[in-house]
């Protein structure tokens, strides 16, 4: 079993919890997902923030590319720690 994790990358805070909530029902992500605020370098707005929501996926039942769409919806992307 291998912990493959993905980071779903969103441009604000509302479109992160959105995304948290639609997890459990599109994915059935039942484990607490929790959303971390990720400040671009040097700036200090929060609106140059970034909303990170890290998944685990030890079982590897996460499509990455179903992820990828999933994260579009809200102008954002996933990447792989």
């Amino acid at each position: 079993m291998s912990d493959v994790r993905h980071v779903l990358v969103l441009p604000d805070r509302d479109a992160a919890e959105e995304a948290v909530e639609a997890l459990a029902e599109r994915f059935g992500v039942n484990e607490e997902v929790r959303i971390v605020r990720d400040a671009l370098a040097g700036e200090d707005d929060a609106e140059d923030a970034q909303w990170l929501v890290p998944l685990r996926d030890e079982d590897e039942r996460l499509d990455p590319e179903e992820l990828d769409r999933f994260a579009a919806e809200w102008d954002g992307w996933r990447e792989e720690p």
